[in-house]
C-alpha cells in the first residue's frame, strides 16, 4: 500500500495479531508492534523523510555494503536508500508474517561499488518477537568484501534511564573518544550523553532494559555490536530528528565492521538479528 510520501510498504500481520511496517525503499522495518500491545517499539522519527535519494530516520535501516563513512562510498552504502522489490509476502502455516525483499546490482550500484550480487532482507514476526535477516550472494566472477549493519533503532522512554545488559569484557572501538581496543568494565552500560561504539566479537544475546520492561536482542552471523546514541547536542543537528528525539531511542545495531566479509565468487552470507520484547 502507499506509505508516508508515496513510497510503497508493506503492512504485515501474524495470526496472533504482532505487526510491523517494512517500506521497499531501503528494504527498512519502520514499525514492530508485538501482539498484545499497542506501542510501537521501534523509534521512527517524526520528521523522517520520505523521498527518493533519502534514508528514513528511524526503524532498522540497512547499512550495505558499506558501515558509517568507513570507507569511499556514500554514509552507510547505498541499500538503505535503494529501491528493493517484492519477492513474497504472506502468513506462513503456524501463523508467522513473513516478507522478503531483494536488491541487485544495477548500473547505479555499480557506479558506485563495481560488483554484481544480490541482496535480501527477510522480516519474519509472531508473538513478541521480530527477527531481520539479511543475506547476500556473490553472482559476479570476482571476490569482493563489505561491511555491513542492521541499524535498529529501539524505542525507549528515556535513554538516560536506559541499560544494557551482556556487554561486560567486550572490547571496544570509542568514535566519540576516538579511543580502540578499550575493554567494557561495567556490568550494565549507562547511556549518559552521545555515545557510538562498535563492540567487536560481542556477545549474541543482549538486554535493553528499562525500568518497566526488557527488549532482548540477539544477533546471528553479525560478530559485532554497535551502540550508538547522538546525545542532546549532537542529536539537535540533526535535521531530521525531532526535538528531543534523542531521548527516545538507542541503536543498538547488528554488524560486521571490524573485519569487512569476503565472498569468493558464487558464496552466500548470512546474518540476523532477532528483537523479543519483554
Amino acid at each position: 500500500m502507499p506509505g508516508a510520501g508515496g513510497l510503497d510498504k508493506l503492512v504485515l500481520t501474524a495470526a496472533d495479531g504482532a505487526r510491523a511496517e517494512l517500506y521497499l525503499h531501503g528494504a527498512q522495518v519502520t514499525s514492530w508492534i508485538p501482539a498484545g500491545e499497542s506501542l510501537d517499539r521501534l523509534f521512527l522519527s517524526s520528521r523522517s523523510q520520505y523521498k527518493s535519494g533519502v534514508a528514513i530516520r528511524g526503524g532498522v535501516p540497512v547499512s550495505f555494503p558499506q558501515f558509517a563513512a568507513e570507507g569511499p562510498l556514500p554514509n552507510h552504502g547505498f541499500a538503505r536508500v535503494s529501491t528493493w522489490s517484492l519477492v513474497r509476502a504472506g502468513q506462513e502455516p503456524f501463523g508467522t508474517a513473513r516478507a522478503v525483499v531483494r536488491l541487485e546490482d544495477a548500473e547505479a550500484t555499480r557506479r558506485l561499488w563495481p560488483y554484481p550480487f544480490v541482496a535480501e532482507i527477510t522480516v519474519s514476526l509472531s508473538g513478541r518477537a521480530l527477527e531481520v535477516s539479511f543475506r547476500v550472494t556473490n553472482t559476479g566472477s570476482t571476490g569482493f568484501t563489505y561491511t555491513a549493519a542492521l541499524h535498529t533503532y529501539l524505542r525507549v522512554a528515556d535513554v538516560r534511564q536506559t541499560v544494557v545488559r551482556g556487554l561486560r569484557n567486550a572490547r571496544y572501538r570509542d568514535k566519540v573518544l576516538g579511543a580502540d581496543g578499550v575493554v567494557e568494565t561495567a556490568p550494565e552500560l549507562r547511556i549518559t550523553g552521545q555515545i557510538d561504539r562498535v563492540y567487536y566479537s560481542a556477545p549474541d544475546d543482549l538486554q535493553v532494559c528499562e525500568p518497566l520492561r526488557t527488549t532482548s536482542v540477539r544477533a546471528t552471523g553479525f560478530p559485532d555490536t554497535v551502540v550508538w546514541n547522538p546525545g542532546e547536542q549532537a542529536g539537535a543537528a540533526l535535521n531530521d530528528l525531532e526535538p528531543g528525539g534523542y531521548a527516545r531511542m538507542l541503536c543498538v545495531e547488528a554488524a560486521a565492521v571490524r573485519a569487512p566479509v569476503k565472498l569468493e565468487p558464487g558464496e552466500r552470507w548470512q546474518g540476523s538479528q532477532t528483537l523479543t520484547a519483554g
